[in-house]
């Protein structure tokens, strides 16, 4: 367990990431992975957000945009994007 995520369930088998789009409203989320170039990655880190971070999804909207919550700062995602950021659940 590493800051209040489970990265392996109790047989040793890692956890199965999923897209961030997919997370439910209220669910905090580690980042475990992104599907995505550079440019992506690039902007995700200009607005503080990188590997390992844990996140709530405070709002989703159709299409999988979503609103994010990061150590009490707000961030808004696009579909495209949020469907790109593998997480497991906390």
């Amino acid at each position: 367990m590493r800051n209040g995520c489970l990265l392996a369930n109790a047989g040793g088998a890692p956890i199965p990431s999923f897209p961030l789009a997919i997370a439910s409203e209220g669910e905090k989320v580690r980042i475990v992975f992104f599907r995505s170039g550079t440019l992506m990655r690039e902007r995700l880190l200009s607005m503080g957000i990188q590997l390992n971070d844990e996140l709530m999804v405070v709002q989703k909207q159709n299409g999988g945009a979503v609103l994010i919550e990061k150590s009490g700062t707000r961030y808004a995602l696009g579909g495209g994007m949020a469907h790109k950021i593998n997480v497991i659940r906390c």
